[in-house]
């Protein structure tokens, strides 16, 4: 998803997060940019975006319209760019990204772990948001209590939620040992899977998110904590199925 047009080098440095356009012109005047390896000296001269990698200050960087991320967010850390308790999402990436908008495709709780999407597109997440996409989230659920087959039969059949109007259901639901069970949502209501556990007569003791539509965290081989981008592929995967 890259752009193919030609745009003066301090017009796309403030696209790419690097800060206003007169601090973008410094930093070319500085000497500190580079492009296919020799200083530009330039910032009016146009280059075409498509594919066009630089390097600021020593760093390689590579020209991309919008980001798409996809992270294996850890314990600890809240999907907010302006967080309460603990550090922001926003932490575990460049300070660039923040500069251009980046943001979580909706959010996990700071002590839910698994795969999260970002991405600085408005329109990629209120599309990826909207329940009306019916886009399958799996999560991994360990309880306080053994998983029953009375539990899986609740949360199949529907749970009442305070302020939901009608039962929320699981798309599925299966236990894979007596403390630990997988579940697929598409609704993505506040706390849902914790709250849907305990309305069920359960309590969730940890959770995380192993894939959304048809992309899993375990294929992107991502630690706790690390990042990835998304290419037109692996976006292709958040598709409704």
């Amino acid at each position: 998803m890259t752009a193919r047009a030609s745009v003066p080098l301090d017009k796309i440095l403030q696209s790419q997060g690097f800060g206003s356009r007169k601090g973008c012109r410094a930093l070319v005047e500085g000497g500190y940019v580079e492009i296919g390896g020799s200083a530009a000296t330039d910032y009016s001269l146009p280059y075409e975006t498509g594919g066009l990698a630089f390097s600021v200050n020593g760093e390689p960087w590579q020209y991309r319209e919008k980001l798409y991320l996809a992270l294996n967010k850890p314990v600890g850390i809240e999907c907010s760019r302006k967080p309460s308790h603990h550090p922001s999402v926003l932490t575990l990436f460049p300070g660039q990204f923040a500069e251009r908008g980046l943001q979580p495709v909706g959010r996990l709780d700071h002590d839910t772990t698994g795969l999260l999407l970002l991405s600085d597109d408005g329109a990629f997440i209120h599309a990826q948001s909207s329940p009306k996409r019916h886009v399958p989230k799996l999560y991994r659920a360990t309880t306080a209590r053994p998983v029953t087959p009375s539990l899986i039969e609740s949360l199949l059949s529907g749970v009442m939620l305070v302020d939901e109007p009608e039962p929320l259901r699981a798309v599925s639901c299966e236990a894979l040992d007596e403390f630990m069970l997988e579940i697929v949502l598409e609704q993505g209501k506040y706390h849902q899977v914790k709250r849907m556990l305990a309305a069920a007569g359960n309590h969730c003791a940890a959770l995380s998110r192993v894939a959304v539509g048809r992309l899993r965290l375990e294929d992107l081989g991502l630690a706790p904590g690390a990042w990835t981008y998304l290419d037109e592929g692996r976006l292709s995967m958040l598709a409704p199925a």
